[in-house]
């Protein structure tokens, strides 16, 4: 099993930025790749961004391209969420996702990132 705490949401207004932590312990060799997903009000959870654990291949969302970004450090098994010129509409709650070898995959609590002025 693994385990995932995400941390760094709060409040920012437009323009600012926030980086968001997602630690995870367990079974973290099994991990794959990290993915970072986000669920607005009365809208279906998507997929903002992801990492492969191993080579550090990315990918993101169009959504959130040259605005976001995702990084690992394996050696503290976490993965972090740059994102910078936040829009009303990153407004959302933010999921840490790991996906292990053999489809399995774990969720975070999540965390409320609001962007408001």
């Amino acid at each position: 099993q693994v385990q995932l705490v995400e941390s760094g949401g709060g409040l920012v207004q437009p323009g600012g930025s926030l980086r968001l932590s997602c630690a995870a312990s367990g079974s973290t060799f099994n991990i794959y790749s990290m993915r970072w997903y986000r669920q607005a009000p009365g809208k279906e959870r998507e997929l903002v961004a992801s990492i492969r654990r191993m080579e550090g291949s990315t990918n993101y969302a169009d959504s959130v391209k040259g605005r976001f970004t995702i990084s690992r450090d394996n050696s503290k098994n976490t993965v972090y969420l740059q994102m910078n010129s936040l829009k009303p509409e990153d407004t959302a709650v933010y999921y840490c996702n790991a996906l292990l070898h053999g489809s399995i995959d774990y969720w975070g609590q999540g965390t409320q990132v609001t962007v408001s002025s």
